[in-house]
């Protein structure tokens, strides 16, 4: 009998982009609905849509795919998923404190990592009616069509959202730029920054894997520099799922600014941190 041929990440795309719009349809019947809400140890708050996505997207995925790993946001972290060559990474839903307030611009993130490199990634936003996607290799794009970074014609100074500790530090560098908007999705403010309406995204120390792996498939393909301002490359289904500051940009002229802000203000590990980081798996 013949061996089924390989799963390529373009396959991969597409089986989370049947996921994501499933999910998004389950997640309508609760969105700006009488929601049952709690609090994890954490401080993030955790609704009952996403425990309901949670579990339909691990049933779709791994039945699908019974022999990848699994590293969800509200799913209990199983160190098995080490052993998998490649991994689901899910966020059911990001920015669940916008989705709770009824908010328009929460997504559903997903991606597919391969030893350690998002090799395919979802960030669908449903009430807006966006669906970015990537496979690597293959290009990103935006409901189907190729993704081509359009800056808005009428902007001439670049827009960056970030906390106000960084605004601080790139206003002190003279940086001219504008502050951009904040949506409670990180992943879609990432994937903004490919589509070109905003020209940066700077993200905070404590981000973990399923906050970003969707989007940095997209960043990639997309041909934005996305990277740890301090050890670079990201790497992701590793035993510390957390990445330290990290900065999205469209134009290498920011680099330095955003980056010199962001070490400024959440510092770098130490050297020996460093290199026990990529020592890991």
């Amino acid at each position: 009998m013949l061996s089924a041929a390989p799963t390529t990440a373009a396959d991969d795309r597409e089986l989370l982009r049947s996921a994501a719009v499933t999910a998004g349809i389950i997640a309508a019947g609760y969105f700006r609905k009488d929601l049952k809400t709690w609090t994890k140890e954490n401080a993030s708050p955790v609704s009952e849509a996403d425990i309901v996505l949670d579990k339909f997207l691990n049933s779709a995925l791994l039945t699908a795919r019974p022999d990848y790993g699994w590293l969800s946001e509200e799913s209990v972290d199983n160190p098995e998923r080490l052993s998998h060559r490649r991994v689901f990474v899910v966020d059911p839903i990001d920015g669940t404190r916008g989705f709770i307030r009824g908010e328009d611009s929460w997504t559903v993130s997903l991606a597919v990592v391969e030893d350690g490199v998002a090799i395919a990634g979802v960030v669908y936003a449903p009430v807006r009616d966006e669906m970015y996607d990537a496979a690597i290799g293959d290009g990103a794009r935006l409901n189907g069509q190729p993704l081509v970074r359009q800056r808005h014609p009428g902007r001439t100074a670049p827009l960056i959202p970030a906390p106000g500790a960084v605004h601080q530090e790139l206003q002190a560098a003279g940086l001219e730029y504008a502050r951009g908007p904040f949506y409670p999705s990180l992943a879609y403010r990432l994937a903004l920054v490919a589509s070109g309406k905003l020209d940066a995204v700077v993200v905070r120390r404590g981000a973990q894997d399923w906050d970003v792996a969707g989007a940095a498939c997209i960043l990639g393909e997309a041909g934005v520099g996305f990277e740890d301002v301090c050890i670079g490359a990201l790497r992701f289904n590793r035993p510390e799922t957390r990445h330290g500051a990290l900065a999205a940009l469209c134009e290498p002229s920011l680099k330095a600014p955003l980056h010199a802000a962001l070490v400024k203000v959440y510092g770098c590990p130490q050297p020996q941190e460093v290199d026990l980081e990529r020592l890991k798996p």
